[in-house]
């Protein structure tokens, strides 16, 4: 594997991970969400679901979230020779 292969495939996986990691913290949301009763705020709960959704997509302030990782595998697939 050539060197920048080898760096495509480095950002991919770190890329992947931190959309796996925003994941997980989108699934405690839920589980929040889904543990609620009735005296609670959903509307509330639902907003910070929201907004970690958002972050999983987007990475937030110092993260590129879902749309780095689309990045990072269009490169990496260009530089294998395949479609993204």
């Amino acid at each position: 594997m050539n060197a920048e292969l080898d760096n495509a495939r480095k950002e991919l996986d770190k890329e992947f991970e931190q959309v796996r990691k925003n994941l997980d913290k989108l699934r405690q949301e839920l589980d929040r969400i889904s543990a609620a009763g009735p005296e609670d705020d959903i509307t509330d709960m639902l907003k910070d679901y929201e907004d970690q959704v958002k972050k999983v997509r987007t990475g937030g302030l110092i993260g590129s979230g879902a749309k780095g990782h689309r990045e990072a595998r269009e490169t990496y697939m260009k530089l294998r020779g395949l479609k993204a």
